[in-house]
């Protein structure tokens, strides 16, 4: 059964770590009996959908037939043509991603992520070991796939690395930045702030016009410190898992 891959794909990389056949959709407006349909004739176990907040009809008849929320994703924006990015007193160095940087990288996502409250660990059904290897994965991918990341910017202390930035150009106009993660030692000093600063830096390198960044709604520390910087809500997803 072919459905058009940007409403519904098979997740090759979920159905390994879960051991059970994953798919990801984004619904929207009518096609939920396409998606759900899909899930049938492919024998998925596990769907996870993402849908705008915004669409309540949608997300009333998605809980309807069994969805069950799991996180809300909410999106900031910084408009480079508008703003002006601040200026940072750092005490970390940023710098580009080398390679000979990924096991450091993925030392700092299996620390800042453990535990992360994620859609992944929301889902009881799901092994919570699994879970905190999904980010621990995307960080180390993002340093060895163009296709999963752009770019990668990391933060180092005394020459160990202490939090990682990852980008992707979305199009010639947008980048995003994708994961982000900072590890305990390196949290409340700035390592953050300067890693987001240094992400528009490159955005602005890059001719982007703007930058997009999400988390969790209930993460607000970080939220903080983005709005200290300028970036402004664009928009957010609720993420919901179906189980067949």
């Amino acid at each position: 059964m072919a459905v058009g891959k940007e409403i519904i794909a098979f997740s090759e990389i979920d159905s390994e770590r879960f051991a059970v056949h994953v798919a990801r959709a984004q619904v929207e407006g009518k096609n939920l009996s396409q998606i759900i349909d899909f899930c049938v004739a492919e024998q998925i176990k596990l769907l996870i959908a993402r849908c705008a907040t915004k669409e309540l009809r949608t997300v009333q008849e998605m809980e309807s037939r069994g969805f069950l929320l799991m996180d809300t994703l909410v999106y900031y924006s910084f408009d480079l043509a508008k703003r002006t990015i601040p200026n940072d007193a750092p005490r970390t160095r940023i710098r580009k991603f080398v390679r000979g940087d990924t096991a450091q990288v993925e030392t700092v996502a299996a620390a800042a992520f453990k535990g992360y409250r994620g859609h992944y660990h929301a889902d009881p059904r799901l092994d919570r070991r699994k879970c905190d290897e999904g980010y621990v994965s995307w960080a180390v991918r993002s340093c060895t796939s163009k296709q999963i990341a752009t770019e990668v910017l990391v933060a180092e202390i005394d020459k160990k690395i202490v939090g990682f930035l990852t980008l992707r150009l979305n199009s010639p106009k947008e980048m995003e930045g994708l994961l982000f993660g900072v590890a305990p030692e390196g949290q409340g000093i700035g390592v953050g702030r300067s890693l987001m600063l240094n992400g528009l830096e490159l955005c602005k390198k890059k001719q982007a016009r703007r930058m997009l960044i999400s988390t969790q709604v209930t993460n607000v520390a970080v939220q903080r410190v983005w709005c200290r910087v300028g970036f402004e809500p664009a928009y957010s997803y609720y993420t919901f898992h179906r189980w067949f």
